[in-house]
């Protein structure tokens, strides 16, 4: 899963949010320096990602990028299943996307100084590409994976996932509604626990 996914499976309590947000640059034990809150988010990132890595679901949309992407897939489907979050997301949230999105940009803003550097470095692009509202788009998803394969100097071939998206639309989307069933069931059930 990948942010607009995190943020929304942590509910609405926006320390749970940010915590879930910033949680890939919290190493280890470093996440008991937050607040209760925020290290609830820290886990319930951790938990989910575990959780998704493993599901069937998941593993067979990665099988379809594997032979071109290797271990690069499972970011390829964190961000298919974040457009296709964002594309349906009337069916998931009652507010709209835009709003949500702004919402959380302004609580990031809002909260800046408790961030960790990576999200505090993240945040400027996130905000002035609105990523949040982009993964709606092939386009915002081919652009954005654009960034990110040339984060990685070109190796990772990211820039042209956006072309197995469109080849095979129909059967990753059936493959997201099918997980973000169960990972909406898992998180609420993990949030409970935490």
């Amino acid at each position: 899963m990948n942010f607009l996914a995190h943020i929304h499976l942590s509910g609405e309590n926006e320390m749970i949010k940010i915590g879930n947000f910033m949680a890939d640059g919290v190493r280890g034990k470093q996440y008991e320096n937050f607040s209760s809150e925020i290290q609830k988010g820290i886990l319930l990132h951790r938990a989910i990602d575990t959780f998704t890595d493993a599901h069937p679901v998941f593993r067979q949309s990665t099988k379809k990028l594997h032979s071109r992407y290797h271990h690069y897939a499972g970011v390829i489907v964190d961000m298919y299943y974040d457009h296709f979050l964002a594309k349906n997301w009337s069916d998931y949230h009652n507010e709209s996307l835009a709003l949500y999105s702004e919402k959380f940009y302004q609580s990031l803003l809002d909260n800046h100084s408790i961030l960790t550097s990576k999200a505090q470095h993240l945040l400027p692009y996130m905000m002035e590409y609105n990523w949040l509202v982009n993964y709606q788009s092939v386009s915002g998803i081919e652009r954005i994976l654009n960034q990110m394969d040339h984060r990685t100097k070109n190796q990772s071939l990211m820039r042209f996932a956006a072309e197995e998206l469109v080849a095979h639309y129909d059967e990753f989307e059936a493959e997201f509604s099918l997980f973000y069933k169960e990972v909406q069931l898992f998180s609420k059930n993990k949030l409970n626990e935490l």
